[in-house]
């Protein structure tokens, strides 16, 4: 069943939906940020330097474990410079995943062959819930060429609770199916989920996380949005109220989506460029993978990589 949603176009939704709507939020003074001039004129080495400053500390993830959302990099992926030179431009910055997030005219057999050339795999994706179970059956047999672990909602957004009840239940059965052929089905989040009030004291949070199953759906927790919607709420204290998140939810939280927050206008910002202390939520939880992203990146997108894999590794 398809629950009347167009799965087909969520992932064009989603993609389009993270660009938009930004407020100017603002978190207190910055923690050693690198100014938007300085960081056009660095070169990228440099960049990755300066952003293992700023009292985020060093050594912060096993870099087995580091992963890249492509669509930071759709300006270059769909662009001049091309899906192939760009995936090698990340495996020699170090890149050993990626999160596909569209497959750019290739097929999965093309693309899992041109990843395995340059020594990379695709774990994770990004993709809407299926329009119907043909749809749900290419979906996870594509993961399974690819060679992926996890499969993943990027963004569903409604202010009608039942809409969310109605794609909790569809996700249970798509989850249940991911896993008899062994793959990982999660939920990634935006800020919206925590801050938008369905009546009766209800978030979409709370019906997520009440009908998920925890034995089928994880979470991939994009941290942030967890800081946005903890900014957005007044609470003093966005990193405890990340946290909080991932503590409370019966899902396990195996995923994180990693990308920074302007002191300046509350934007997001390369790692390690701006005020999440990260550093505070790794020690506190450890994931399966940390995967770098920045929708709007402050460099070229491919600089934006290489910062966060090098705030990440070094």
């Amino acid at each position: 069943m398809c629950y009347g949603f167009d799965g087909d176009r969520s992932l064009t939704d989603s993609l389009a939906a993270r660009g938009l709507g930004r407020r100017t939020l603002l978190r207190g003074a910055a923690l050693g940020a690198i100014g938007a001039g300085a960081a056009f004129a660095a070169a990228p080495a440099a960049l990755a330097a300066q952003s293992q400053g700023g009292g985020h500390g060093h050594s912060l993830v096993p870099r087995n474990k580091i992963s890249v959302q492509l669509y930071t990099l759709r300006s270059d992926l769909g662009g001049a410079a091309g899906y192939d030179a760009t995936l090698r431009s990340l495996a020699r910055i170090g890149y050993r995943k990626v999160e596909q997030a569209g497959y750019y005219g290739r097929t999965a057999t093309e693309l899992r062959r041109f990843h395995d050339s340059l020594g990379i795999r695709t774990t994770s994706s990004h993709e809407g819930i299926s329009a119907d179970d043909a749809a749900l059956r290419t979906k996870l047999q594509n993961a399974l060429i690819l060679g992926q672990k996890y499969v993943n909602v990027p963004y569903l957004n409604s202010a009608n609770a039942e809409d969310w009840y109605a794609w909790a239940e569809r996700m249970n059965v798509e989850a249940r199916a991911a896993r008899r052929l062994g793959l990982r089905y999660g939920y990634h989040n935006h800020a919206h989920e925590f801050t938008t009030d369905l009546g009766r004291g209800r978030t979409p949070w709370d019906i997520l996380t009440q009908e998920l199953d925890p034995r089928y759906v994880h979470l991939e927790i994009d941290l942030y949005w967890t800081v946005r919607a903890a900014v957005e709420l007044g609470e003093r204290d966005p990193e405890r109220f990340s946290l909080d998140v991932i503590r409370r939810a019966p899902q396990r939280v195996i995923q994180f989506h990693v990308k920074d927050r302007s002191a300046a206008d509350g934007d997001m910002a390369d790692l390690g460029t701006g005020v999440i202390d990260f550093p505070r939520i790794f020690r506190a939880h450890k994931v399966d993978e940390y995967i770098v992203e920045n929708d709007t990146p402050d460099v070229t997108p491919l600089q934006s990589a290489e910062v966060g894999y090098g705030y990440l590794s070094s």
